[in-house]
């Protein structure tokens, strides 16, 4: 390459760079709130959707799982503990309505467990509620494998078990 023609090209990265730094990439996190966050896998099989409640209840979040490719989705749920501190979370998929027992409630989870939020360096804190801004990442431990042992596990239903760890991917608007 002659000398001139990449000093014309280096002479031009300073102006990208200032592109940049005018016009930067979204930071989804500091721009959503938690009601409205969209979070996806590793392997963009499954999308977690939250939604606001609209109510008070015990319940902080709620959102929707679905199996990317199909028909199939999923209810979940936050309940924070007493302290604040925990969110305790829920997957249900296809349970009764109305009076339904405990029993009722074991066959229809998915996955229960705590939900953990991070920023894109790994501290780890307890699901924003909502109102504040939107988790870069959740974890929601052992979830691969509790979907893999539920009813939306199989033929037509999910087929590919779900990372752990689900990253930000947009806000609804």
């Amino acid at each position: 390459m002659p000398a001139e023609s990449m000093m014309a090209r280096l002479a031009s990265m300073p102006w990208i760079m200032l592109a940049c730094a005018v016009n930067p990439v979204p930071a989804y996190a500091e721009e959503c709130v938690q009601e409205k966050a969209v979070y996806f896998d590793m392997d963009n099989a499954y999308e977690l959707r939250f939604e606001p409640m609209g109510s008070e209840s015990s319940v902080s979040n709620r959102f929707k799982l679905a199996v990317r490719n199909t028909n199939i989705v999923a209810d979940g749920i936050v309940m924070r503990t007493e302290d604040h501190l925990r969110a305790d979370g829920r997957i249900m998929f296809e349970c009764p309505e109305g009076d339904v027992t405990g029993a009722d409630l074991r066959a229809c989870t998915v996955w229960q467990g705590m939900v953990y939020a991070s920023d894109l360096k790994g501290h780890i804190r307890a699901l924003p509620a909502e109102g504040e801004s939107a988790a870069d990442r959740l974890f929601l431990p052992a979830l691969g494998p509790s979907i893999q042992k539920s009813s939306l596990w199989g033929k037509g239903k999910a087929t590919v078990a779900p990372w752990d760890v689900l990253s930000l991917k947009g806000c609804n608007q």
